[in-house]
């Protein structure tokens, strides 16, 4: 059974800026390993699109979040990437995780969330410790909305404090992260399909 992936990459850089993206990195990795359990992924880099503040499904004109809420829906997986800025997620990942507060009024005929079935993970980058934090924080997010989230979904690497090195700029993936993105891919990949195959039960009417 193949699987679709969305990967969401909430790095505060647009596709025009010169300077490499680490958490676009760290989703390609995501991307390559998940394809060995037959998941075909599309990425988003949400700075290069006008995803409005707000905490509806549709924000009115210019709003790029109806198309982007589309492929979410339209997916089996979500992946949401982010760097760490001030100990927390990035504007850009919450900016997405406050457009999905709408799941939560956004029910199907059985009361099911629109998002129900729909399985996530989450990769975070940045130079300073916060990664369990970071990813805490996206994960109850995402719940609240109503993913699933298997078990050791999250893939990390976090630079020593006040260092200067990001990891974009490593030349080879560290041994503990790419055991982490295996295990993410793994888990994810056959948590999707189970519940693909059999969606939770809505309400009773």
């Amino acid at each position: 059974m193949s699987l679709k992936a969305l990967a969401l990459n909430g790095t505060l850089k647009s596709s025009d800026s010169s300077e490499a993206s680490s958490t676009g990195k760290l989703l390609e990795l995501i991307t390559e390993e998940f394809k060995k359990h037959g998941v075909e992924t599309k990425t988003i880099r949400l700075a290069d699109h006008n995803v409005k503040p707000g905490v509806t499904s549709d924000e009115g004109e210019g709003d790029a979040w109806p198309n982007i809420r589309k492929m979410v829906l339209d997916a089996d997986i979500l992946l949401v990437g982010t760097p760490i800025w001030l100990g927390q997620p990035g504007s850009v990942c919450k900016r997405a995780l406050e457009r999905m507060d709408a799941f939560l009024e956004e029910t199907d005929e059985q009361g099911r969330m629109v998002s129900y079935g729909k399985v996530a993970a989450v990769a975070v980058v940045g130079n300073e410790d916060g990664a369990h934090h970071v990813s805490g924080e996206v994960f109850q997010a995402l719940n609240d909305v109503g993913f699933t989230i298997p078990a050791n979904a999250v893939a990390y690497w976090v630079g020593e404090a006040m260092g200067s090195t990001n990891f974009v700029d490593l030349k080879k993936t560290p041994k503990a992260v790419q055991t982490m993105i295996s295990t993410l891919a793994r888990n994810t990949a056959h948590l999707a399909r189970l519940l693909k195959h059999a969606q939770y039960p809505g309400e009773e009417r």
